[in-house]
């Protein structure tokens, strides 16, 4: 028997694609994206064992945050946010909240993506004077729709998520939510406003073929 070789698409530069070149990276895309779910929670993984200084590692603090959520009562949508507000941290070391709220976008409301991307600096409202920075810096969103849910999330949630002693959930628990979420993106969004808005849509309906 001959070895089965991976069909691919045989373009050098993107202007010479062909849409038999797109089927096969359509259809290759499917899977990869099914899985996307499972890679979120490895590289949740990844946050476990460094402190960084923190009472609680990096994963206990993101499992304690959900944790609180989940018995406060929020949707799950609200929660898997609550989890994942620092799945930034890795690669994102300056600006996580912007990678985790890239990570979420296509998959949660309006107002989850924002409060996970606004809540380094809501959250600073708690510590910012200890390092130097204006602990009051959340107020340039004052009258924003969605300040009042960011610095709910901060202060009932994320703020008090450093206690070792709290209950918390495993990772296990949060599984099936993260993958639930993470099924399908919502509908993408009609109004192109930019290129990168574009790309964004076609990343959308390549996902979405089939």
């Amino acid at each position: 028997m001959g070895i089965m070789t991976e069909q691919r698409a045989g373009f050098k530069s993107m202007q010479e694609s062909t849409k038999a070149d797109w089927d096969i990276i359509s259809a290759r895309h499917r899977p990869f994206a099914a899985a996307l779910s499972d890679r979120i929670v490895g590289h949740l993984k990844l946050l476990g064992g460094d402190t960084g200084g923190f009472a609680v590692d990096r994963l206990q603090h993101s499992l304690l945050t959900a944790t609180l959520a989940h018995k406060g009562g929020e949707d799950e949508e609200y929660v898997v946010c609550a989890l994942l507000h620092d799945i930034g941290d890795t690669l994102g070391s300056w600006n996580h909240p912007d990678v985790s709220a890239a990570i979420v976008k296509p998959f949660v409301s309006e107002a989850n993506r924002w409060m996970v991307q606004m809540h380094g600096i809501f959250q600073g409202y708690f510590f910012f004077k200890h390092i130097g920075l204006d602990a009051n810096m959340r107020e340039q969103f004052r009258g924003h729709e969605h300040f009042e849910r960011t610095a709910r999330f901060c202060e009932i949630y994320d703020n008090p998520a450093f206690n070792p002693k709290l209950e918390c959930a495993p990772l296990e628990f949060f599984e099936p939510m993260v993958k639930r979420v993470f099924a399908a993106p919502k509908k993408p969004r009609r109004r192109i406003r930019s290129t990168k808005t574009l790309v964004t849509r076609a990343s959308d309906k390549l996902g979405a073929r089939g």
